[in-house]
């Protein structure tokens, strides 16, 4: 699959869910349901975290729930990769406090728009949306003290670019704690190679043994997986004109944390 083709694909179809009131794209992206709230509590998110963010954040989006992963104090900054309505960051928002700050960073311009009128309704000060690319991200080298992310780095065309940002980014002593989308065993061929397949986080996954050895390679230490659950129980994936069954337990969500030394 080409590179620039992939990223068109998964910018056009994430846009259009941010211009959307619907919460998803009827099963052809992450999460692929027009109930946020129920797929959110199903992730890991309370009911109190769902009512404290701003209406519109959450779209349903996700695998996991990263802030769940590990502590975020008081004062620190934090990067969220791959941001979208902001749902992640107004939640460590309210974690690292007026003297915190979050950085939320998503190459679709809608979801830049969505999240920024999101936090302004809202009030937040201590949360800003920059638009770029998580394999070039626009922060400063080690300013940041934790980087988390939620079910996006899979559609990245270039993960070791990815998590060699994360570590770029984040202070000696740092953190990564990411929700995603790892593989253990293969996709039919027919999944591989399907479009939509890709924006729904699934084609795009590669194998849980490489995820952490990337991670390793870009300079993390102490990489964990925190907790694991298969994405979806019976997974039937429309590619070209057939529907194409991916086996049970081939597609898992991972939550990973790691260490900059």
């Amino acid at each position: 699959m080409n590179h620039e083709k992939i990223k068109s694909s998964v910018r056009e179809r994430y846009g259009e869910i941010a211009r959307e009131s619907a919460s998803c794209c009827g099963g052809s992206c992450c999460g692929g349901t027009d109930d946020p709230e129920g797929i959110s509590s199903r992730l890991g998110y309370s009911a109190g975290e769902l009512k404290a963010v701003p209406d519109g954040a959450n779209l349903g989006l996700g695998c996991g729930n990263p802030t769940a992963v590990g502590a975020i104090a008081e004062g620190e900054t934090v990067a969220d990769l791959g941001s979208g309505g902001g749902l992640d960051c107004f939640l460590a928002a309210r974690r690292v406090g007026p003297a915190g700050r979050v950085i939320g960073v998503d190459m679709t311009p809608d979801m830049i728009t969505r999240a920024r009128s999101n936090a302004e309704k809202a009030g937040y000060e201590n949360v800003e949306f920059r638009l770029g690319e998580i394999e070039h991200l626009p922060i400063a080298d080690g300013v940041v003290d934790l980087v988390i992310s939620n079910c996006v780095i899979n559609l990245s065309t270039d993960k070791p670019s990815v998590f060699a940002e994360a570590c770029r980014v984040l202070k000696s002593g740092g953190r990564l704690m990411i929700s995603d989308i790892v593989l253990d065993g293969e996709l039919p061929d027919a999944v591989k190679d399907d479009d939509d397949a890709y924006c729904a986080c699934i084609s795009g996954a590669v194998r849980r043994e490489d995820y952490l050895e990337m991670i390793r390679k870009a300079g993390f230490k102490h990489i964990e997986i925190v907790s694991e659950a298969p994405f979806i129980d019976e997974l039937v994936v429309s590619a070209g004109n057939e529907e194409t069954a991916v086996p049970k337990g081939v597609v898992v969500s991972v939550n990973v944390s790691a260490l900059k030394p």
